[in-house]
Order: structure tokens, then C-alpha cells, then sequence
């Protein structure tokens, strides 16, 4: 039984019909599609015709005036009826016979496809045999040259690998194309290598020995450390370094150029590139250089050593103030050095004078017994005691700073240490142990705030020392003369007194 959607019968109602009874026909089917019946059967469309046919009758006889009228009208709408219906057919048998063709066409190239599929399939099955029959037979006469094309593959990424590093490139440049093609070809089991590829391979390796045993020089463009270019004369010492202007230079392979060190290392290195220069430019057989062995590791490390300011700043404030209290107690000492020097020299040449000078301690000293020569002996070592006293303060004066100087900046050390310390654990309980530079800053200030402490610390205790024992030898001079003063007087005071019993015994 066919079955018609009511979205059809609706159309074609639609275009048959259009007074009121088309109109009510349309409704009723729109209602039977929306209460969820999807389709309708052929009797259903046979019921709904014939109720079509007697309500166009009923229009009709509305507008007939009398039954033979009414007849007529029936009959010619019969009749076109008719004629759409054959319309209709024929045009449905065309359609069909031209799906038929349709269909035909498509079942031709379905068996055509599946045909050359089949061939398709073992055309492939039998190429896989054929390709792995070749590949053994290919194993098979390659024989032990199949290990020497293994040898050279490794041999030319070996090689590659050292031309990469190496500062004989930055004066033979576009090695490394030919070895990156050759390693490929040899990776490959489609191409085999040729004698001439074989000698480049071997004449790249022999030019790289003879190259390394040579201090060759040649003009490049350099880049500097300000980031501007210019041609300059390079020397290039065997296959260790580069050096122009004397300073030092790297080769990027990644780039194809070679630029100068941002950052150079110390002066001690550094000197022996001018005199390599001078000495090729001196044709001098031998001279001192300071080359690295490893490419360029080890320069790379002492670039990064820090200098002398680098290494203060490391240990931040409480550095900084152990070399301000350093600097303070340099001055003091500088100033009671001087000091004390000069008064030795005046102190040297009162000895050597019997007259006493106001100049210097011990002419002091001495002008108190020329001041009382009528004093007895008790008094005026008084005075000369009282005179001595007075001096020592003048010749110990600012000494005492100098020693507690050499005392507390240790201590400053140690608190710059505990602080470093404080400061590591505390990136310890941030970021953990994974990383060691987080902990490098602490560990630095830790470390060269005791180092500065004890910078300053020792040679203020050597330095406190040796003034210390001027004052005291400039001290003991005065004592020792004062003691001879006195000494002096009292054996004048004895004579004195022997000459008068003398005199009063006659």
C-alpha cells in the first residue's frame, strides 16, 4: 500500500482549490499533521477526493441556474480532470525512466571501482614482495660496505658537531652544508657514497688537525660589545680562541658570526693578547698566551668570576659598613703614624741637644728642671712625673679606636653572616632546594661579610700594634730621661751638701 506524507495532500489541495472549501479542506489536514499522525493511507486520500469532488459539485451547483446546466459543468470539469491526471502520468514515466538511467550509470561505476580496486590490491601485495626481495638482495651485496656507510654517517655527525664549536669556521665558513648532506645520504639505503665524497670527508678532517696547530691572522666583520659592526683583523690561535684588539671574541655558529665578549675577563688574561699580537707583529718565536684548551668552557667561567666591586656587593649594607669603619680607623691610623713619626724625629734631636725645645715631649720635660733649678730632688720628680703624664695622653691619643675598630668589625662580619643565613633559609622555605641560585645571594653575603670583617679587622690589630709601640718607646725615653734628670740633680744636691760639711769641718 503506498503511502502519501500530509504535507503533499496539502499541496497539491492548495493549488486545486481556492474558495472556501479548499480553505477548510487545508485546515483539517494541517490538524491531522500536527496531532502527530505522519501518514495517511490511499483510502484516506480516495475519501478525501470524492468529498472534493461533491463539495466543487455543490460550488457549482450554487452558480448553475438549472439541472441541465449543472450537468454540463460537471462534465467539463470531468473532463480536464482527465487531462491533468494523463499529464501528470506521463510526465511521472519520464522522470522514471530517467531515474532508471541514473541508476543504471552508477551500478556501471560501482563495478568498474570495485574491479580496479581488486587490481589495486594486488598490484600493491605484489610490490610489498617485490620491494622486500630487493632490500634483501640489496643487504645481501652490500655486505660489509653497509658497516663503513655506518661508520661514515657517524664520522660526519661527529665531525659537524665539532665544526659547529669550533673557531676554525669563523675563518672557513660553510662546512657544515656539506657534512649535514652527507650524514643524511648516508642514513638513507637508497644512495651510496662516492669516492669524491668519501676524500671531501677525509680533506675536512685533515684541514681541521692542520688548522688547529696554526695562529693565523684575518679580517672579518666583528660585532662589538655595543652592538655595532665593523671589519677588523682577527687572530685566530689554532682552534682555541679568537682575539682582535686585544680582547677576546666568540664564534656563533647558529648565526655565522663572531662577536666580541660582552664581558672580558681580568687583566692578567687579557695582557697576554697584546702580546701575542706584538709579538707576530715582531716576528718573535714564542710568547706567553692565555689560551683555553676546552673551546671556550673555561673563558666562559672566568667571564662570570665577579671582580672586586662585584664581590662588596655581594655583601650588601653591613659590607658596606665594614669598609666605611675600615676606611675611618686607615685614617686614623694614617694620621697618628704620621704624627708619631714626627715627634720621634723631634724627640731624636732633643737628645742629641742640651737645650731643651718646647717642640717636642722631651723638651718639655726637660724645660720643667730648667724652670725650677732650686727644687729638692722629691719635688722635681714630681714635676717630671706630673710633665710625663701630661704627655702620654698627646702620644696615645685615638689608639684606643683603632683597637676597638679591630675588634667590632669582625663582629659586624658575624652579623652580616647570620644575616646572609637568615636570608638563605627564607628562600629555602619559599622556592625549596631545586635551585641553588636562590640560595647563591644569601650564602654570598654570608660569606664575604666575614671575609670583609676580617679584611679589616687584621691589619687593624698589626697597624694598632706598631703605633701602639711607638707611643710607648717615645714614653719610655721620657722616663728614662726624667730619671736621669732627677738622677742628675740629686747627685748635684750631694755634692752641694759634701762641699758645705766640708767647709764647715775647716
Amino acid at each position: 500500500m503506498m503511502t502519501i506524507y500530509p504535507n503533499a495532500i496539502k499541496n497539491t489541495v492548495t493549488k486545486a482549490i481556492n474558495n472556501k472549501v479548499g480553505k477548510a479542506l487545508i485546515n483539517t489536514v494541517g490538524k491531522l499533521s500536527q496531532s502527530g499522525k505522519k501518514v495517511l493511507t490511499v483510502s484516506v486520500l480516495s475519501i478525501t477526493l470524492a468529498s472534493l469532488s461533491s463539495l466543487s459539485a455543490l460550488s457549482y451547483a450554487q452558480k448553475a441556474v438549472n439541472l441541465d446546466e449543472l450537468l454540463n459543468q460537471l462534465e467539463q470539469g470531468k473532463i480536464t480532470q482527465t487531462k491533468q491526471n494523463q499529464a501528470r502520468e506521463s510526465e511521472f514515466k519520464v522522470k522514471v525512466n530517467q531515474q532508471q538511467n541514473m541508476l543504471n550509470d552508477m551500478s556501471y561505476q560501482r563495478d568498474n571501482a570495485l574491479v580496479l580496486s581488486v587490481q589495486l590490491e594486488q598490484n600493491f601485495a605484489d610490490n610489498e614482495i617485490n620491494l622486500a626481495n630487493k632490500a634483501d638482495a640489496l643487504d645481501k651485496r652490500l655486505g660489509e660496505l653497509k658497516e663503513l656507510f655506518g661508520v661514515l654517517q657517524q664520522v660526519s655527525g661527529d665531525t659537524r658537531s665539532k665544526f659547529q664549536t669550533s673557531v676554525i669556521s669563523a675563518q672557513i665558513p660553510g662546512r657544515g652544508e656539506f657534512l649535514d648532506e652527507f650524514a643524511q645520504s648516508m642514513g638513507s639505503s637508497s644512495k651510496l657514497a662516492s669516492i669524491s665524497e668519501i676524500e671531501r670527508l677525509w680533506f675536512e678532517l685533515q684541514r681541521e688537525m692542520t688548522q688547529s696547530g696554526k695562529v693565523t691572522t684575518f679580517n672579518r666583520e666583528v660585532v662589538l660589545a655595543n652592538g655595532d659592526r665593523k671589519n677588523a683583523e682577527v687572530t685566530r690561535v689554532g682552534g682555541f680562541n679568537l682575539i682582535s684588539d686585544g680582547k677576546y671574541l666568540e664564534y656563533i655558529d647558529e648565526t655565522g658570526t663572531v662577536a666580541e665578549l660582552i664581558r672580558q675577563p681580568s687583566n692578567r688574561y687579557l695582557s697576554t693578547t697584546s702580546d701575542l699580537i706584538n709579538s707576530r707583529s715582531s716576528d718573535q718565536s714564542t710568547t706567553a698566551f692565555a689560551l683555553d684548551p676546552t673551546g671556550g668552557s673555561i673563558l666562559s667561567l672566568l667571564v662570570q668570576a665577579p671582580d672586586l666591586k662585584e664581590r662588596v656587593d655581594q655583601g650588601g649594607p653591613v659590607g658596606y659598613i665594614i669598609l666605611a669603619i675600615g676606611f675611618v680607623g686607615l685614617l686614623i691610623a694614617l694620621e697618628r703614624l704620621i704624627s708619631l713619626v714626627f715627634i720621634g724625629s723631634k724627640v731624636e734631636r732633643q737628645l742629641k741637644s742640651s737645650i731643651a725645645s718646647s717642640d717636642n715631649p722631651l723638651g718639655r720635660v726637660m724645660q720643667v728642671k730648667d724652670n725650677n733649678p732650686n727644687l729638692d730632688t722629691e719635688t722635681l720628680e714630681l714635676k717630671l712625673s706630673e710633665s710625663i703624664l701630661r704627655e702620654v695622653p698627646k702620644l696615645s691619643k685615638r689608639l684606643t679606636l683603632i683597637k676597638i675598630i679591630s675588634v667590632v668589625a669582625p663582629l659586624i662580619g658575624l652579623l652580616g653572616t647570620v644575616t646572609g643565613m637568615i636570608n638563605t633559609f627564607q628562600a629555602i622555605t619559599l622556592f625549596g632546594t631545586g635551585d641553588p641560585k636562590l640560595m647563591a645571594g644569601g650564602i654570598s653575603q654570608a660569606l664575604v661579610t666575614t671575609v670583609l670583617g676580617l679584611v679589616v679587622a687584621i691589619p687593624m690589630v698589626f697597624i694598632f700594634a706598631y703605633l701602639n709601640g711607638r707611643s710607648r718607646n717615645i714614653v719610655n725615653i721620657l722616663q728614662q730621661e726624667s730619671t736621669g734628670l732627677i738622677a742628675e740633680r740629686a747627685e748635684r744636691a750631694e755634692l752641694e751638701q759634701n762641699r758645705e760639711l766640708a767647709d764647715q769641718g775647716a
